[in-house]
């Protein structure tokens, strides 16, 4: 198999280095031309992701932001071969799988959103490994399902990285849950860590918890700000909810209402092993980037 990657930082390069342990030949495209080098030089790719070479591919995998997804693909959809199949990897799907659908069918070409469901708090080629997707989901967002064939193919292409599920949602579902999976944390997270509190020797007095709940509070601020507003509506939603709930946290603490709080502590305990019952341990371990 030939597997060409654009963008070469942690989720790229990881998929290199993926996909060449599993002895796919990998070409690789990144806009700053050191990092390129340097997958090179540690043998993450085989050659640059060219004119050249593209048409070579069986598969691509757009591993950058939704307006740079979008902007390649738009370019380069004249060079890539009808039976390629062409994969995005960006964190929100609304935008980029609709201006990509377009593109494709003008085309002729196999075109489908994606979102490998792993991450670390660290971002870059230098933190990129080959086995960060093992057994992790990986999200497929076709405009069509009838053709069960491609996405079998599609299925396979997609495991040989180690992932160790694919599931199938629409641009809006996957927008919709990912606010509250993944967008969320990372808000709650980085406005947490901004207490004083946090400069205060913090580290002898904690727990776990604290570094579990902080983890994702160093993150990628371009990045994510592109993210945060191509699902605006979606986050605001969320955060509006988590307000109106950490409100009543707060009259219940003001009010020294340890019944309520009770209540509140009680409801939220529920909440969480109604989830667990629902999806099961495996399935809350969601994407960290």
């Amino acid at each position: 198999m030939v597997v060409g990657i654009v963008g070469l930082g942690l989720i790229g390069g990881s998929l290199a280095k993926a996909y060449k342990e599993a002895g796919a030949t990998v070409y690789g495209k990144d806009t700053n031309e050191l990092v390129q080098q340097f997958a090179l030089m540690a043998e993450a790719i085989d050659g640059e992701l060219d004119d050249r070479t593209i048409g070579e591919c069986d598969l691509i995998l757009i591993a950058v932001t939704p307006h740079s997804a979008v902007a390649w693909f738009t370019e380069n959809a004249p060079k890539i071969d009808r039976r390629t199949i062409t994969i995005d990897c960006c964190g929100t799907k609304r935008y980029v799988c609709r201006h990509n659908f377009q593109t494709a069918e003008k085309y002729g070409l196999i075109y489908m959103g994606g979102h490998p469901m792993a991450g670390k708090e660290r971002g870059g080629f230098k933190y990129s490994s080959e086995d960060l997707f093992r057994n992790a989901p990986f999200i497929l967002v076709p405009e069509k399902c009838d053709n069960m064939e491609l996405m079998e193919k599609v299925k396979k292409m997609i495991m040989t990285a180690g992932f160790g599920r694919v599931g199938v949602t629409t641009p809006e579902e996957h927008d919709r849950v990912i606010a509250f999976t993944s967008q969320m944390p990372h808000v709650v997270s980085n406005g947490f860590i901004k207490s004083d509190t946090a400069l205060v020797d913090s580290q002898m007095i904690s727990a776990g918890s604290y570094q579990d709940f902080t983890r994702v509070a160093y993150l990628d601020e371009k990045m994510w700000s592109e993210l945060f507003l191509e699902n605006r509506d979606n986050l605001m939603q969320e955060i509006h909810r988590l307000i109106s709930s950490l409100q009543e946290y707060e009259n219940a603490l003001r009010d020294e209402d340890r019944e309520q709080l009770e209540k509140l502590l009680a409801d939220g305990k529920a909440a969480k092993t109604a989830v667990l019952e629902k999806c099961g341990p495996e399935q809350m371990n969601g994407e960290g980037r």
